[in-house]
């Protein structure tokens, strides 16, 4: 395939999250998808563990950087020159499946030294990985592109630069909360090799303005450097929300995002509290769904046992981590979305499908939020890491629930728009277009030019 034509070959790598379903892979996932049924040679190659996704999968069966040999490759030296048998075997399908029940296994506090490495590239002590991606990437045939499913993978930039001349994409994702769990000393060497494999990209792609900004301003990149593509949905079979002609008879409230603190389930459980013990005509429950770690369960559990001692052990239900029909069935069954996450989300896709079905949110007044409330007016904005406004809004719309479907519909609208999958990938194939037609000074630069 020739530089330049409506169509690319390219190669996207992406990274599991040891088992769990996380934005990042939905939205690689559904990108290669929509990207294919333009017309598109896109592979998803899959780095560290599996990629789990809730759409049919896009990615290669077969993992490189395997998350066990690059685990024993940091802290055993021996690993580093293991024969190429034992690392399949390292990498196998049982073994990926083991390693994805780890507790830890993403947990940034444990990770600073092989985040490091990784950011190294061939200087660090996964180099024997690095070989064999690239010689699998010559063995394939050169692509045109390739795209980095987010920042902690720059430390590939160098090589796949000089050994493969072509552009070089990469996504910002959320990278900035792992990197400040860090420990300090990891975490200043970290991002010090970000800044520096920075300059072997060729662009960067965010997913909204809020997060193009502030890690431009952290890689210290221009801003006409990152590229915004919204997200976009596979809107197939999304149900929409019937909303009554008149009152509710109870406020159901959802919650869909990985149960941990960070996502603020606490919060929305102590507002739906309060909410009901001040004696409301119409009560309210909380549903919640979302990837629940064995790290996280004592802290599930303490949200069910205030809702127990307050009398309202009917008013809580955890749905598990559900499916996508399970999953968009949930959220239509909502009348309010509410996910009020302590850090500043770089995503908020949950968000995104739920305003696909109709229901309105409540989000908190940082991170990627502000932008997309005020794009599709389909929902509020209330403070950061406070109860009470959480509880002032349920009051407030179960007094109007009317003022519950407007926006519910508004932001479906507006999502069923211009937030699809087509649209995604249209726009990505269009910075694929740009890139590969301007060629990039930096393609086949010495590796010895490193700043």
């Amino acid at each position: 395939m020739q530089t330049g034509s409506s169509n690319f070959k390219v190669v996207y790598l992406g990274t599991g999250a040891a088992g769990m379903y996380c934005g990042s892979c939905l939205h690689d996932n559904a990108l290669v998808a929509a990207l294919r049924r333009l017309g598109h040679d896109v592979v998803l190659v899959p780095l560290y563990t599996p990629i789990r996704t809730d759409e049919p999968n896009q990615s290669l069966p077969q993992v490189f950087f395997g998350g066990l040999n690059v685990y024993l490759q940091q802290v055993f030296p021996p690993f580093r020159y293991t024969p190429r048998w034992l690392d399949r075997l390292l990498d196998s399908g049982p073994v990926m499946r083991l390693l994805a029940r780890r507790r830890g296994a993403v947990d940034a506090r444990k990770l600073g030294p092989l985040t490091v490495s990784m950011l190294q590239g061939r200087e660090g002590n996964q180099r024997k990985e690095l070989e064999r991606l690239l010689d699998w990437l010559r063995q394939e045939g050169p692509p045109q592109l390739v795209h980095l499913s987010n920042a902690l993978l720059l430390g590939l930039a160098p090589d796949l630069k000089h050994h493969l001349g072509v552009p070089v994409v990469c996504n910002l994702s959320g990278e900035d909360i792992f990197l400040d769990a860090l420990k300090p000393s990891y975490r200043a060497q970290a991002w010090q090799l970000l800044r520096k494999n920075a300059t072997f990209v060729d662009c960067f792609v965010a997913l909204n303005r809020y997060y193009a900004q502030a890690m431009a301003l952290r890689l210290r990149v221009p801003e006409a450097q990152v590229e915004v593509i919204p997200h976009g949905l596979n809107l197939q079979g999304v149900p929409q929300r019937t909303w009554p002609d008149g009152p509710l008879e109870r406020l159901t409230v959802g919650f869909l995002a990985r149960i941990c603190p960070e996502k603020g389930l606490h919060l929305a459980a102590e507002a739906v509290l309060e909410y009901n013990a001040s004696g409301p005509k119409v009560p309210a429950v909380l549903h919640a769904a979302g990837y629940l770690s064995s790290a996280e369960r004592k802290y599930l559990r303490g949200i069910q046992r205030r809702f127990a001692r307050a009398g309202q052990a009917d008013r809580f239900r955890y749905f598990g981590e559900p499916d996508r029909q399970e999953k968009f069935r949930l959220l239509a069954g909502c009348d309010l979305f509410c996910l009020p996450t302590v850090y500043r989300e770089s995503k908020g896709l949950s968000a995104l499908e739920a305003l696909a079905c109709g229901v309105p949110v409540a989000v908190p007044r940082h991170g990627a939020f502000p932008e997309l409330v005020e794009q599709t007016g389909g929902g509020w904005l209330l403070e950061p890491e406070r109860v009470e406004p959480i509880v002032e809004l349920l009051h407030q719309v179960a007094a109007a629930p009317e003022e519950l479907a407007r926006r519910g519909r508004q932001g479906s609208q507006v999502i069923r728009t211009h937030f699809t999958d087509e649209q995604m990938a249209r726009r990505t194939a269009a910075l694929y277009h740009r890139l590969c037609s301007a060629g990039s000074e930096s393609s086949a630069r010495p590796l010895e030019e490193c700043p």
